[in-house]
């Protein structure tokens, strides 16, 4: 959502997509054993996303475990 599109140019619009997008997320952080964080960069929607699982118990990996927020 970083890029322009006519999905997301309106605010409240992008807004309410975002809230839409992060439910298929959350279902597969529950559906998973575990969570693989891929990259050396995690912005808030993936830090939220981390939070949640390990909420749940869920373990969350990295393969860059320097940007672990809770290291």
């Amino acid at each position: 959502m970083k890029s322009p599109h006519e999905l997301w140019s309106d605010p409240v619009e992008a807004e309410a997509l975002k809230v839409r997008l992060d439910d298929p997320h959350r279902a597969k952080i529950r559906l998973a054993d575990e969570v693989l964080v891929v990259g050396d960069y995690i912005g808030d929607s993936t830090r939220a996303e981390i939070a949640y699982a390990r909420s749940l118990g869920k373990p969350a990996r990295f393969t860059h475990p320097e940007v672990d927020p809770d290291a």
